[in-house]
């Protein structure tokens, strides 16, 4: 039954009334129906529920660092109020004082209805503030976005209580500002609740086994399975959400004693400045160097020479920045002239010879093999204007490298398989100790190559070696 009456209202009512009308475009009648029945939600004689304050201090520390759903958050502060920071600040006192929480909020803002600048400060009971300002630093992001995005740039804890900063932005910086400084365990009890029986049953395995459990990338074990050197490439670029080698140095040590601590492969790690210290309680020596190997190959993908040295408990990586800045070197000589492979190694044996405190050359070689032939495929991509790889084009490279270090090689492709196989190397010709190291790095300059060119996507199986005996040399490249 609808009842139509008169009534007349005073322009301070209208005012009030008015992001209702704006809300319900107009609408009069539909506006009041609204307030009223949120003034009915909200009338804390009928509503209000009474709760000691030891449990809801409990409470509230509880969802410490947990964002308010958003169907809560919108029923607790209308969103239309967003239309006025003095009439949200008004709300919001007489709101909490309703409530008897004894917190008092102030809003200094550059604009009151569209602002770009805003900076709250909340007094009283600490654990109170802090739940408050998480919740109302959420209003004014959310309501925010389809205006100017407001982004959390700074929260301070003072004697008098907690001083909020929020700044013009971006609608992806201000969501993730939300997370950064109230909802670091969000996702993590998100996770948890989608699947509590997975998670309590490795909860139980690591409790059970005092934290010696291992919790590794699929790769990585497969890696295992196979007898390689796991890499941990993927991992690391998952956690940085951005290409290895575009990591700053700091940053890898960082992301690998986070990943190597919390998988459980290491006991701890240690960072000095930019050494690192793996502490670790193995004691087969295959998977010492393994772990040695490994450390070294991810650091060297990160584009940083370093020395890894095993001993029974320890692996200690040092950054060798001489090392790197004379592989540099040596690249940017074969990319820009036409020296022979071979001959420049000949020069950088003999350097790393001198270097007495150097204890594995061939692990240099490696790094000096693979950045070369990175080096070479970004110059060939480069000057023929190459925008994606194939086993094709990959060939024509490879034989354009082929010729410039005296090497006669022939290509077949078998299905999805593409043969690759090495006729004469003038490199592995009198089989020294030099030439098989050279041998080495060349066979890593490959590789190099074929990881720039395809990354996880192409595999390498090696068939035969003019180093072990064999009249030539053979690989199978294979697309995955």
């Amino acid at each position: 039954m609808n009842i139509t009456r008169h009534i007349s209202l005073e322009d301070e009512y209208i005012e009030k009334l008015k992001p209702y009308v704006d809300k319900h475009d107009g609408n009069f009648g539909a506006a009041i129906r609204d307030m009223i029945n949120r003034a009915g939600k909200y009338d804390t004689r009928t509503n209000s529920s009474a709760i000691d304050n030891s449990i809801l201090n409990w409470i509230l520390k509880e969802n410490d660092e947990k964002l308010v759903p958003s169907d809560i958050l919108n029923e607790f502060i209308d969103p239309v109020l967003m239309n006025s920071m003095d009439k949200l600040e008004s709300y919001l006192n007489r709101r909490f004082s309703e409530l008897k929480w004894g917190v008092h909020i102030t809003l200094n803002y550059d604009n009151d209805l569209l602002p770009s600048e805003i900076l709250m400060e909340i007094s009283g009971d600490h654990q109170k503030i802090r739940f408050i300002t998480s919740l109302l630093a959420q209003y004014l992001v959310n309501n925010s976005l389809r205006h100017i995005p407001l982004e959390v740039s700074s929260v301070v804890n003072t004697n008098q209580g907690i001083k909020l900063e929020l700044s013009g932005s971006n609608i992806k910086d201000a969501l993730s500002s939300l997370e950064t400084f109230f909802g670091k365990t969000d996702e993590l009890i998100r996770t948890v609740k989608s699947y509590p029986a997975f998670w309590k049953a490795i909860v139980n395995r690591h409790l059970s086994s005092n934290y010696n459990m291992v919790t590794v990338h699929r790769n990585y074990f497969e890696d295992l399975l196979d007898g390689k050197i796991p890499e941990w490439e993927v991992t690391i670029e998952n956690l940085a959400k951005k290409p290895i080698h575009e990591i700053p140095l700091e940053d890898m040590l960082a992301l690998m004693k986070e990943v190597f601590e919390t998988s459980r492969i290491v006991e701890r790690v240690e960072i000095d400045k930019e050494t690192m210290i793996l502490f670790h309680n193995y004691r087969d020596k295959g998977a010492i160097e393994k772990l040695r190997k490994s450390c070294h190959a991810l650091l060297e993908a990160n584009g940083h020479m370093y020395d890894a040295r095993a001993t029974a408990n320890i692996v200690i990586m040092t950054h060798r920045s001489d090392v790197s800045k004379k592989i540099n070197k040596i690249v940017d000589t074969l990319k820009n002239s036409s020296n022979r492979l071979d001959q420049e190694l000949l020069v950088f044996f003999s350097y790393l010879k001198g270097l007495k405190e150097i204890p594995d050359i061939p692990i240099s070689l490696t790094s000096l093999g693979r950045r070369t032939g990175k080096s070479l495929m970004m110059e060939y991509e480069r000057e023929n204007h190459i925008n994606k790889w194939t086993l094709d084009n990959f060939q024509q490279a490879l034989q354009n490298i082929d010729a410039r270090i005296h090497r006669e090689s022939e290509w077949k492709l078998d299905g999805k398989d593409l043969l690759y196989t090495i006729r004469k190397c003038s490199i592995a010709g009198n089989r020294n100790e030099f030439d098989n190291y050279v041998c080495h790095t060349v066979r890593e300059t490959f590789k190099g190559a074929l990881s720039y060119a395809f990354g996880t996507k192409a595999s390498l199986y090696t068939k035969h070696l003019l180093t072990h005996g064999d009249d030539f040399c053979e690989v199978v490249i294979r697309m995955l």
